[in-house]
């Protein structure tokens, strides 16, 4: 059987971070972009992250942060990725020290050969991100992108935007994504997570991995 994982992003309590431990996901994902209303300090990055147990996987989120920014978030959070959302070059993500994915914005891509291109930019990507946002807007818009479209990627790809509880499990069924990305899909606000729309979400995908066996 083929495991889709599963990533829950934008964390910010760790009551939040405790119960996706428990449901046994892959990935936690900890935002320092400007712009994000689950944005986290340095220091409130490290205090969340602080004695979690070993096998998940902690992911920064950037978005043209400069690079002071990413560096003492990198210097208190300990991450064991990074993923940057904004503008940057391949150079600016390489120059960590740290695998990185780099988010791809769907709605401005208009066919596979622009998907392509774009991710020809990022030859030392270990991975992408496909979201639903355009060029330089944020994600956790809550909107998915047109799943007819079936992109093909060579690298591990995982999937985001608009995804929730009640169609995860079509979108796994209709792209077969390595993994899945969820943020304000098993919210119920900005940054507050529910924790049945997260056992819910983690149930979904479960049930269509069997499915799809």
């Amino acid at each position: 059987m083929s495991r889709t994982r599963i990533k829950f992003c934008g964390m910010t309590r760790r009551e939040d971070i405790d119960t996706a431990v428990k449901l046994g996901v892959d990935a936690i994902g900890l935002i320092i972009a400007a712009r994000s209303p689950r944005r986290l300090t340095a220091e409130r990055a490290a205090e969340l992250v602080e004695g979690l147990p070993p096998l998940l996987s902690k992911i920064l989120l950037c978005m043209d942060n400069d690079d002071a920014a990413v560096r003492e978030a990198i210097d208190a959070a300990q991450p064991h990725w990074l993923q940057f959302h904004g503008s940057e070059p391949a150079a600016t993500c390489e120059r960590f020290g740290l695998p990185y994915l780099k988010a791809v914005p769907m709605d401005s891509l208009a066919d596979d050969a622009a998907l392509q291109a774009y991710i020809a930019g990022h030859p030392g990507a270990a991975g992408f991100v496909l979201d639903s946002h355009a060029v330089g807007a944020a994600g956790g818009s809550g909107k998915t992108f047109d799943w007819s479209r079936r992109p093909a990627v060579s690298r591990p790809w995982l999937l985001a935007g608009g995804l929730d509880p009640d169609n995860v499990a079509e979108a796994i069924r209709t792209l077969r994504p390595f993994a899945v990305d969820v943020s304000s899909g098993v919210e119920s606000a900005p940054g507050i997570k529910d924790s049945e729309r997260m056992r819910r979400f983690v149930s979904e995908v479960r049930r269509s991995d069997l499915e799809n066996e």
